[in-house]
């Protein structure tokens, strides 16, 4: 005879959502700016999520890289690509399902991946409030 299983709903999160807010927890940590989450898996094979901020000076770009990168390889998580360098105002951490975006302000509205991914739907990173 068959019984009848009633499914209960599921808590746990995709790892790429869980994955996205650690990363933006570690730059906010370290006073990254304008801190913004996109969900691009429907729009990009590259990806499942875009975490993009803002740092104010070269030196604060390394802090946030290096806090991020760090933070995650404590977390488990392997840097699996890296680009940019602190001098070019940008660099990025790939961690396959998230890529990382540090900006400083004026490439930030150079290479505008805020208004390219602006239709993705953001990502509620669950900041602390300041």
């Amino acid at each position: 005879m068959a019984r009848l299983v009633k499914k209960t709903a599921t808590t746990s999160q995709p790892e790429f959502l869980l994955n996205a807010r650690r990363i933006a927890l570690l730059a906010d940590e370290h006073k990254a700016e304008r801190i913004i989450g996109y969900d691009v898996g429907e729009l990009t094979l590259l990806a499942d999520a875009f975490v993009i901020c803002t740092a104010t000076s070269e030196p604060h770009v390394k802090a946030v890289y290096s806090a991020v990168k760090e933070g995650m390889r404590e977390a488990g998580s392997k840097t699996l690509h890296a680009e940019g360098t602190y001098t070019d105002g940008w660099v990025v951490l790939d961690y396959g399902d998230v890529i990382f975006h540090v900006f400083r302000k004026e490439a930030r509205e150079f290479y505008d991946l805020d208004g390219l991914w602006g239709d993705a739907p953001r990502i509620d990173l669950a900041l602390p409030k300041s």
